[in-house]
């Protein structure tokens, strides 16, 4: 049995242990373990002018827009439903508002034990273990996608099995408040799951399933709280039938506090989750690529105004040549509340090979979260 096969099984085994014992524990009518509904929505709605492809834009967009629907059902089982609202750019409905789903899953939670705090499951279409610990930290998502998915490595759910947990209990409720909540473990956290490869809008076109994982630990929580080192890596290969290798190991440094965040991050890998990253279509071998970037955020005016910043370089090592480039974006950010905000940015995209056209684009964008 492959290992990639022995980690699925050990995955579902632990998971269907959870959802017995939860099952044993459980006690009452069923209308004693109805939890509450929650229904949130958010939009991403913005004008964009500039330049792309060597051909010039001036335009309103819906870039993107999520409901959330979460049902509470008893102490250790929940479900949610999200629908992913954006335009369709390819096809024949192009231009078309469409609407697909980006989660849909049961979520197990189960009892700490050791040094696993809150410990839980998702099983479904589900939280890849990535972008939704990195869009927690670099909240700008509004503007565009984070360095790893604007690059085309991969995105932040599909379809399989996850297990998340944090580290030695949760910081204090004075930093959860000021600074972040999210996947606030005192010593890190963790994501670890097994999952088709291709990702949430992708049909499965191979057998393969894909490890992926993430390691975050918070080394100093009394005297560095906002700082956190991760590891984040992943193996499997392409989604496409010729399954050309998919591998990469991604650092990761972050640093919050009140009034700013900082963080770097380092790829190196080969091939990426569509599988379209191939040296050619006779061997289909998958192409190295490396690159690294960094994010800055400095809060202003009691944190109701941000300038932000970030550089991306990124390289792919093609046998006929490397193809590089590098991305800046830079940005003013007026906050509605503290999940809605109005920014202003630029964001230019540049080759170092002059026959790929790069971007040039000014923004104006609107984040509503309710």
């Amino acid at each position: 049995m492959s290992f990639h096969r022995l980690l699925l099984v050990m995955l579902a085994v632990l998971c269907l242990s959870s959802f017995l014992n939860a099952q044993s524990n459980q006690t009452g009518s069923l209308q004693e373990m109805k939890g509450p509904l929650s229904i949130d929505m958010q939009w991403f709605l913005s004008y964009l002018n500039g330049e792309e492809l060597e051909q010039s834009f001036n335009r309103f967009a819906l870039k993107r827009g999520y409901v959330n629907i979460k049902k509470q059902i008893n102490k250790t089982f929940s479900g949610r439903i999200t629908t992913d609202v954006t335009v369709d750019k390819e096809g024949d409905g192009m231009g078309d508002v469409e609407m697909r789903l980006k989660y849909l899953y049961l979520k197990t939670n189960v009892p700490s034990f050791s040094i696993l705090h809150k410990p839980y499951f998702e099983t479904g279409l589900v939280h890849r273990p990535w972008l939704d610990f990195q869009e927690h930290i670099n909240v700008y998502r509004v503007q565009g996608t984070m360095f790893m998915e604007r690059v085309g490595i991969l995105n932040s759910a599909d379809f399989g099995v996850v297990f998340v947990s944090s580290f030695g209990g949760e910081m204090d409720d004075d930093y959860k408040k000021k600074v972040n909540k999210h996947h606030a473990g005192k010593y890190g956290s963790m994501a670890l799951g097994v999952f088709n490869g291709g990702g949430y809008h992708a049909l499965e076109m191979n057998e393969n399933k894909t490890i992926e994982g993430r390691l975050t630990l918070r080394p100093m929580p009394e005297i560095l709280p906002g700082l956190q080192l991760t590891y984040h890596g992943a193996a499997g290969k392409g989604n496409i039938e010729q399954e050309p290798d998919w591998n990469f190991s991604n650092g990761f440094l972050s640093y919050e506090c009140e009034q700013m965040v900082l963080t770097g991050e380092y790829y190196q890998g080969n091939g990426n989750s569509k599988g379209n990253v191939v040296q050619d279509t006779v061997t289909y071998k998958a192409v190295p690529q490396k690159g690294y970037s960094l994010f800055g955020e400095f809060k202003l005016f009691n944190k109701k105004t941000s300038l932000f910043g970030r550089y991306d370089n990124f390289t792919k090592e093609y046998n006929s040549g490397d193809v590089k480039f590098n991305r800046i974006i830079a940005g003013l950010a007026f906050y509605i509340t503290k999940s809605s905000k109005i920014i202003f940015d630029y964001d230019k995209l540049k080759y170092s090979n002059k026959k790929f056209p790069g971007s040039d684009v000014f923004e104006i964008a609107i984040e509503l979260k309710y």
